[in-house]
């Protein structure tokens, strides 16, 4: 039986808050939470399921946005159809970046996040992101496009940052000739 996530809205205050950085290896707790959010980000992009489980679908996850102030991130990348890669990343760092900036055509969502907000969000093309799995093991992932931007979505929420503070609210929108849309 499968129970979707309890997750916080954008009013709440915690979502406001800095994570604090994780001792590793993580206890059995937080490993089955991370379980947890796997499933639910894979079921949330898969259609059958995300209508059965009414799941809203979402690529990514920061435990402040469960009310844990935690510096642990998920993303669930369905790199193909069908096909996914989970990226479970502990007290991550955004190490290196693009010069090139990139914006999600479509904007950007958030499952904290339950009303529809316009504009673009200026983001790194191409970032790499230092960690630590849940074992505490070093770990280095590059990210490019897509899993890019969802790499600094999640990481921003450790720093009680949303998606809509990076929206420039005097020009909310960007041309292709200002910033390259994906």
């Amino acid at each position: 039986m499968f129970k979707s996530l309890n997750i916080l809205d954008d009013s709440h205050k915690v979502l406001r808050q800095v994570s604090k950085e994780v001792k590793l290896p993580l206890d059995d707790k937080d490993k089955a939470t991370i379980e947890h959010i796997i499933k639910h980000l894979t079921y949330s992009q898969i259609e059958e399921y995300s209508e059965k489980y009414d799941l809203r679908p979402g690529m990514g996850l920061a435990f402040p946005q469960l009310g844990k102030l935690k510096r642990i991130i998920v993303i669930v990348d369905e790199y193909e159809e069908g096909k996914f890669k989970n990226y479970v990343v502990c007290n991550p760092e955004i190490v290196s970046n693009s010069t090139e900036i990139i914006a999600a055509e479509a904007g950007e969502g958030c499952l904290s996040v339950n009303r529809e907000i316009e504009g673009h969000v200026p983001r790194y093309a191409r970032v790499t992101v230092e960690g630590y799995d849940v074992d505490g093991k070093k770990i280095k992932i590059r990210a490019r496009e897509e899993l890019s931007i969802a790499f600094q979505h999640e990481i921003d929420h450790l720093n009680g940052i949303l998606f809509y503070d990076r929206i420039d609210k005097k020009k909310p929108f960007y041309s292709e000739k200002e910033i390259r849309l994906i």
